[in-house]
């Protein structure tokens, strides 16, 4: 058989050679050597391009530079209030032009007639381009077409000591002198691309040769056919192929076919009949050497459709060949094809049917509807108690849950009825879906009592009614645990399976997103009306980071939308917030109130600036939203907010902006900073994110927030206003509260037409001495090194009546961290109006407090956390999430940072 091959290669490469044309070397040269030149030619003009866009780019900032150094030259504005400006200045701007390399210097009044000129006759006579943007103060640059012919010119403004412009100074080169330089570098540009195209022309034939040589006179199209026949028969058909030896042994098996019959990896070379796991019948068919067509044969647990032929009708002892065809994949497939398409009807529709309106109870009735008869036969939805008021969970714990919906294909069947309490007992799959987020199958109800123990009665009924598998599945959405959907079925069904599971899981995700945009959509009304008790602070609250001192103005047309606000945070952090809703009276106070109480909402969130405008923004369409609905033409037709969280122990300070003035930043030495921040649309006027700015302030720094009504009157413009504010707070060494008396008497006006809300907080620092961090090991056993750790230190900062408290709840974090957490983990405490400890570590996973029963060897960490602490929480950052808790110091450890004064009242 092996001979009989070599000898059939050789009269198929025999049989080629003498069929093949000429040898390609020569085209292949020629082609290569058209794309070399090619390249160098595009190489050549991109050159060409560059140089000529460098020189341009060269004579458009000589001429800027040129006119600007001229423009600024003393005594020029002296030559220009002179009875004769063209006696003095012609001479100088000639020389300057020789000296400077350009082709005109131009200098002229600001209605365009010149003083200068290289050609005198040109003296006096219009300037030929646009001055109007120089006018404004700008530096315009253009090419335009002037008495020395095609010019690139620059026209700078002349200032007086108080910003008005007297005159025009304008400098260019002709775009002859700019193709002159140009022309300059073609030696070498062409040097070079003939350096290239040699040097392509000879690789180029060093590969011809070199191809010719390895491909043994053979064309590139017999070869691409001989290599385009292996591939396809071994590797690109989806059947498998075999070819076996007269003698029985196993030549050639491609890859499919190694996986059909599960062939090992030294079966090349075997004899068929000694390979392992090949059925009987299939191995005499191999080894036979007969044909066969589509004979099925059953191995490895597969139905085989086989083909064989020999591998040549016309001789003997060639061998045969033959292909597998898996004909039990495309049976399985047909059913299955069937199965998903009509769990893709059932998708849709649930798409469409589900979540029609914004009521809870009536979405979670439409779920059950829609899975009854097509996947279940009865179908019951337990809400928690607080998600049908509107209210976020509780926890995943066990809680007070509602039946909302119980639906089947008989009236009569044994669930408990909608509106009826439930608290799931632990141990049953509701309780243990709620714990895992995850669904739970119980293909046999007879044989698994856990279910059971809810209630017993109920159960027997249940089984008594026929009912034989569940499936329960978490209401989850937003991360969020909103109830249980269980899924029933009984006689004439088939118990469910995983399969059935993934399908209740995408039913329930629906529905789950629906449920939570209804309960989002009840708790955003109660807000709204909640919202309107709320107006600006009277006292502003205790917090060490900063100095505050506030004003509220009130306009002439009495209650507005202007407001400010100072919100402590965890971390010894402090927000401040100023914001401006357009309009006075009832409807633009009201609305102030609601925002400021959103605001102190989400700041409880411990939410990014950017995070909670957007927030804010939804508020505002929500706002908007139901004013349309409700027929009012008093809907928000424009509200700004500027939020910062300033940081004393980083000095970090993070604002963002929806369409606010920007903050000012009066440094320590006196100077003042207004910081860009990126300028966003105000609240709900677009859907642009919002971006949150990060400063590093020194201490002292004073951050002067403010409303439009300060700076925008009716007798100024914004930017005047802006350099008033400006001069006013440019005064080292005030304290807030001077500043604020300062910038009022400089701005203000007697009787102001809007009102004006101003909060100037200066920085303090939260230094090294009242701040310890230890970076922690990944390992349960450095808990007790930071028991130790934090004992020395409160004994340092004389706390010692804390310690037990704090290596208690220090304990509890850090190993909540390394079971629950990832890698690194950090503590940190801070000394501050109260002992702030705080446990970092890299994941997002949001901690629980929940009730540990009797017999339960842990979940009490938080719950003791909770109770030797004031208070506690959860922020997240880009690296992770950090836990924090809070303890009143005692009354000889609560020191006050030095300058420390309590907010000063409005006048």
């Amino acid at each position: 058989m092996a001979a009989g091959s070599g000898r059939y290669r050789r009269a198929t490469v025999r049989s080629l050679t003498e069929r093949r044309p000429q040898s390609l070397a020569g085209q292949v040269f020629l082609l290569q050597l058209t794309v070399g030149l090619l390249l160098v030619l595009g190489t050549l003009a991109a050159l060409l391009l560059t140089s000529r866009h460098d020189a341009e780019e060269e004579a458009r900032s000589r001429s800027v530079a040129v006119a600007e150094t001229f423009a600024h030259s003393p005594g020029v504005q002296g030559a220009l209030r002179s009875p004769d400006p063209s006696k003095i200045l012609q001479p100088l701007t000639e020389a300057a032009r020789k000296r400077a390399g350009v082709d005109f210097i131009v200098v002229m009044n600001t209605h365009g007639i010149r003083y200068t000129h290289p050609i005198p006759q040109e003296i006096g006579k219009p300037f030929v381009g646009t001055i109007g943007p120089s006018l404004a103060g700008q530096v315009h640059v253009e090419s335009v077409s002037g008495p020395l012919g095609h010019e690139v010119q620059a026209i700078v403004p002349v200032d007086d000591s108080h910003g008005t412009v007297v005159g025009l100074v304008a400098a260019g080169m002709k775009v002859a002198s700019v193709s002159r330089a140009i022309a300059g570098h073609l030696p070498v540009i062409f040097i070079i691309s003939g350096a290239a195209l040699a040097l392509a022309t000879a690789a180029t034939a060093v590969i011809t040769t070199r191809l010719r040589r390895q491909t043994r006179g053979l064309g590139s199209v017999e070869m691409s056919r001989m290599y385009e026949h292996h591939e396809a028969v071994l590797h690109a058909v989806r059947e498998g192929v075999v070819i076996t030896s007269a003698e029985g042994r196993l030549l050639l098996a491609n890859d499919e076919a190694r996986r059909l019959l599960a062939l090992p990896d030294d079966a090349e070379g075997r004899a068929v009949s000694q390979l392992p796991g090949l059925a009987p019948g299939l191995a005499g068919l191999l080894a036979s050497g007969r044909s066969a067509t589509d004979e099925i044969h059953q191995t490895g647990g597969r139905l085989l459709a086989v083909n064989q032929r020999p591998t040549d009708r016309h001789a003997a002892g060639m061998g045969t060949v033959t292909t597998l065809r898996d004909s039990t994949e495309l049976r399985l497939l047909s059913g299955r094809a069937e199965v998903a398409h009509e769990r893709l009807r059932l998708l849709y529709e649930a798409g469409v049917s589900v979540g029609t309106t914004l009521d809870v109870a009536r979405t979670a009735e439409e779920l059950a509807d829609v899975a009854v008869p097509r996947f279940a036969d009865y179908v019951t939805v337990d809400l928690v108690a607080p998600v049908l008021h509107g209210d976020e969970p509780t926890g995943s714990g066990a809680q007070q849950m509602r039946r909302t919906a119980a639906h089947g294909v008989r009236a009569d069947h044994p669930f408990l009825p909608a509106g009826t309490p439930i608290t799931f007992v632990d141990g049953t799959p509701q309780a243990r879906g709620m714990a895992s987020g995850r669904s739970q199958v119980v293909p046999d109800l007879s044989t698994t009592p856990t279910w059971q123990l809810q209630d017993p009665d109920r159960a027997r009924q249940v089984l008594a009614c026929g009912i034989h598998s569940l499936i329960t599945t978490p209401l989850r959405a937003r991360g969020n645990i909103l109830g249980m959907a269980n899924f029933w079925r009984a006689q004439g069904s088939e118990p469910f399976d995983e399969e059935d599971r993934s399908l209740a899981e995408e039913l329930v995700a629906r529905a789950a997103l629906s449920i939570d945009n209804a309960r989002r959509y009840t708790r955003e009304h109660a807000l709204a009306v909640t919202l309107q008790r709320s107006l600006l602070p009277r006292t502003l609250p205790e917090q060490s980071a900063m100095e505050v001192a506030h004003r509220y103005l009130p306009a002439q047309s009495g209650v507005s939308g202007d407001w400010f606000d100072v919100i402590p945070l965890s971390g010894s952090r402090v927000a401040l917030v100023v914001g401006d809703v357009v309009g006075h009276g009832l409807h633009a106070a009201a609305t102030m109130g609601r925002l400021r109480t959103a605001v102190h909402t989400f700041s409880t969130l411990d939410l990014t600036p950017d995070e909670l405008l957007g927030h804010l923004n939804d508020l505002v369409d929500q706002i908007d939203q139901e004013e349309a609905e409700t027929g009012s033409d008093t809907n928000v037709t424009g509200a700004t907010c500027l939020y910062a969280i300033y940081d004393p122990v980083s000095r970090r300070c993070g604002m963002a902006r929806a369409g606010h003035p920007p903050p000012a930043l009066v440094h320590p030495d006196g100077t003042v900073e207004f910081p860009e921040l990126p300028a966003c649309p105000p609240l709900g006027l677009g859907d642009v994110p919002f971006e949150t700015t990060e400063l590093h302030l020194p201490e002292g720094t004073q951050i002067v927030l403010y409303t439009d009504g300060l700076v925008e009157e009716r007798t100024r413009d914004f930017d005047v206003g802006m350099e008033m504010l400006r001069g006013a707070l440019s005064r080292p060494g005030r304290s807030p509260e001077e500043n604020c008396r300062a910038v009022l008497d400089r701005l203000l006006p007697e009787r102001p037409r809007d009102d004006v809300a101003l909060l100037i907080a200066r920085t303090r620092v939260l230094g090294p001495d009242r701040v310890a961090s230890w970076d922690v090991p990944f390992d349960p056993a450095a808990v007790a090194g930071m028991r130790s750790s934090i004992s020395a230190k409160l004994a340092e900062w004389g706390l010692d009546d804390l310690a037990f408290a704090t290596e208690v709840v220090i304990s509890e974090l850090v190993t909540n961290a390394l079971r629950y957490g990832s890698p690194p983990v950090r503590a940190r405490l801070l000394r501050d109006r109260s002992l702030v400890c705080e446990v970092a570590d890299g994941s997002n996973t949001s901690p629980h407090l929940r009730y540990a029963a009797t017999t339960d060897e842990g979940g009490r960490g938080l719950f003791l956390v909770a109770q030797l602490t004031e208070r506690w929480g959860t922020r997240y950052t880009p690296q992770g999430k950090v836990i924090w808790a809070e303890q009143p110091l005692p009354a000889n450890g609560a020191e006050e940072p030095a300058g420390s004064e309590g907010p000063q009242p409005a006048p």
